[in-house]
């Protein structure tokens, strides 16, 4: 049989190597001059400048980054309920609630008007995720949270150098968190990063992530140890001189698996927004209603080849989230989750590659006529 292909492949070079034995050799191993510096440089890299707060992982930014941001006990915070449990779980440990709505069936993220009819005297803002890479339909979500006078927090997970009009993924909200876990489109071996729209919601951050103190041991607030370490950071600081050559990268497999894969009947292959440039963390298409787990499967058992299903479950329905959706019924979102399946379009891949991944795709589909 071929070799396997995985639906996700972290890139860790010699460079990162000697990052990291560069660090270890320093004898400065937490949170130090390594992180200041990645903090630095991927903001400018990424968000124009935007003060940017490193953190241990993408799910301690979200979190940390609605408190900062003021979320607390009855407060509500619209979310999508087809993403990772990261989005939902973020929220309710903040104490606010997560309200969950649907999304729009082109680029699976929040439906507008989804979320105005999700507005109650409680919001005290909108989360919405760029899902896979593509951004988040950003013009009807500003002028709804402008007219209400409500926040945007973004879930920038997957995003990465993705934009809307020429405006960086990133930029829009009070705060956006960047998850740099190892399949993520660059990667600090774990971590996150919090671009902040302001100084005060930088400090707070910077506050909640080391035990509520700025100066060691003159705590000003009760917090969290949610620091990154000065290896991770060096790692981080070495991918971001190769993001951009892996995003372009993903951008050419995916056109590669759209010429191929957009004639099969029973796929649809991924719609981008004219005003959009997707990132590709994720290629998701949608298959006919039935057919998705055995493709999942036979992909996988009969042609080496690795796939994923992002979400099976929405958050509405995860039993720990669920309480804070009680009968609520989301059909795109039920649509997506039965529908949506993720090939391979890392920037390892070849060109032989794709053509297997096509070709499996292919005759998997044709199997099961």
């Amino acid at each position: 049989m071929s070799d396997f292909i995985p639906a996700a492949k972290p890139i860790i070079g010699d460079e990162e190597r000697e990052a990291v034995d560069r660090v270890l050799r320093s004898g400065m191993i937490a949170q130090g001059p390594e992180v200041a510096a990645f903090e630095r440089e991927f903001a400018e890299h990424f968000v124009g400048g935007r003060e940017s707060v490193a953190v241990n992982s993408g799910t301690s930014g979200q979190h940390l980054g609605l408190l900062a941001a003021g979320v607390g006990p009855g407060d509500e915070v619209i979310v999508p309920s087809f993403t990772f449990a990261a989005t939902g779980n973020s929220v309710a440990l903040t104490g606010a609630t997560p309200v969950f709505v649907d999304i729009e069936p082109n680029y699976f993220t929040l439906d507008p008007e989804a979320v105005r009819a999700a507005i109650t005297p409680r919001t005290k803002g909108i989360m919405p995720v760029h899902l896979y890479g593509h951004p988040f339909l950003v013009d009807q979500i500003e002028a709804i949270a402008n007219e209400h006078g409500l926040a945007i927090y973004e879930d920038a997970a997957q995003a990465h150098g993705a934009s809307w009009k020429g405006r960086r993924a990133g930029t829009f909200g009070d705060f956006a968190m960047f998850s740099l876990y190892p399949t993520k489109n660059m990667t600090s071996g774990e971590g996150g990063m919090v671009s902040c729209a302001t100084a005060e919601i930088a400090r707070n951050m910077r506050l909640l992530r080391n035990q509520g103190m700025e100066k060691q041991y003159e705590n000003e607030v009760i917090g969290f140890n949610t620091r990154m370490t000065d290896i991770h950071a060096a790692i981080g600081r070495v991918q971001l001189t190769k993001v951009d050559a892996w995003t372009a990268q993903r951008q050419r497999n995916a056109a590669a698996l759209n010429a191929g894969l957009g004639e099969l009947a029973g796929v649809q292959i991924p719609l981008v927004a004219d005003e959009a440039v997707h990132v590709y963390h994720q290629y998701t298409v949608r298959l006919d209603a039935g057919e998705r787990d055995r493709i999942h499967v036979a992909l996988r058992e009969e042609h080496n080849i690795g796939s994923g299903v992002y979400y099976p479950i929405p958050n509405h329905r995860l039993l720990p989230l669920a309480k804070f959706a009680p009968g609520l019924d989301l059909p795109e979102t039920e649509r997506a989750a039965r529908e949506v399946l993720s090939l391979p379009v890392h920037p390892s891949l070849g060109e032989g590659d794709i053509e297997r991944i096509v070709a499996a795709v292919a005759a998997t589909l044709r199997a099961g006529a």
